[in-house]
């Protein structure tokens, strides 16, 4: 025990902790504005995935990282878009374009991927983020190297917490994007534009899930690989329903998920307990199927969820 006390109360540990979390406070707050305008888009996946490759893509061919987050996250656009054609304008299931599309966009990345790259004897790489220290702050003891000695784009999902708490509960759109989840007529009859706000709001998601499939392939990792995503996006969506639709909590469900992924990659490095290494990749997976079983008990997702709205029937 006290070895493995050791291996987490590290700098280093939670460092690599905020890191892992990053890409999922990205998906998990794209997610929760899809939902809390009363869409769930299972795309997650497939967008993350292909948001990965064209991101990673566009930096290596054009050597810049940045204009690889702005193709990652007009992918995210259009494949939230898609969703939105499927889902809001043609009142299909959510389930199955959801999943539909998650299949379609896997699909593409590999093609495209196979297509740009062939069959290389060595995975193309990109030189990736660097971190980037904030002046004074990354000096400050154990806290400045955990929280301000990181990556850009993790500051920027520090920063999506709470700008997405103060937008949904703070701001007029807000407001009309949470009546469109809970009650889409109530927001009909006063006004509101229930097709534009469900538009908005999976076009939003589809950007926020580019920059989570970006991350992966650009500043966590320095590659593209088919399994670069790992079911990420499947995990994004558990942890809506851990957090309640919040994003305060949905993001503390995403700490707490790097950090039994953190975990687990100490324990394999560490060889502590000697059991088959893929136990140890179940971890993260199994206790967030045990956290979601726990609190979903409770969990009340918006009343509009998975219901389609068709002005035309009121």
């Amino acid at each position: 025990m006290n070895e493995i006390l050791a291996q987490v109360f590290q700098v280093g540990f939670f460092a690599a902790l905020i890191r892992i979390a990053t890409p999922l406070v990205f998906g998990t707050i794209g997610e929760l504005f899809a939902e809390r305008s009363g869409v769930l888009n299972l795309g997650i996946e497939g967008t993350m995935m292909l948001s990965a490759m064209t991101g990673f893509s566009t930096a290596y061919f054009t050597g810049s990282l940045w204009l690889g987050i702005l193709a990652a996250m007009a992918t995210g656009i259009l494949a939230g878009l898609l969703m939105a054609l499927l889902t809001v304008s043609l009142g299909l299931s959510q389930h199955v374009s959801g999943i539909g599309t998650t299949l379609l966009c896997s699909g593409l990345s590999f093609f495209f991927y196979r297509l740009i790259f062939g069959q290389p004897s060595s995975i193309p790489n990109i030189k990736p983020f660097d971190v980037v220290p904030i002046p004074g702050l990354s000096a400050i003891p154990v806290i400045g190297p955990i929280l301000f000695d990181q990556f850009a784009l993790v500051y920027l999902a520090m920063a999506i917490v709470p700008l997405s708490a103060w937008v949904l509960y703070r701001t007029p759109w807000g407001l009309n994007l949470r009546t469109v989840g809970e009650n889409p007529d109530a927001a009909y009859s006063a006004g509101v534009s229930v097709t534009a706000m469900r538009y908005q709001a999976l076009m939003i998601a589809g950007a926020l899930m580019g920059l989570a499939g970006a991350f992966l392939s650009m500043a966590q990792f320095n590659a593209y690989t088919f399994g670069v995503i790992s079911g990420r996006g499947w995990v994004c969506i558990a942890l809506i329903v851990f957090g309640q639709w919040s994003p305060w909590k949905s993001a503390a469900g995403a700490l707490l998920f790097a950090f039994i992924d953190a975990l687990q990659l100490r324990l394999q490095a560490s060889s502590i307990i000697n059991v088959p290494y893929e136990v140890f990749l179940m971890m993260p997976f199994v206790f967030t199927i045990v956290g979601m079983a726990l609190v979903s008990r409770n969990a009340r997702a918006p009343d509009a969820l998975l219901k389609p709205f068709r002005k035309e029937e009121r």
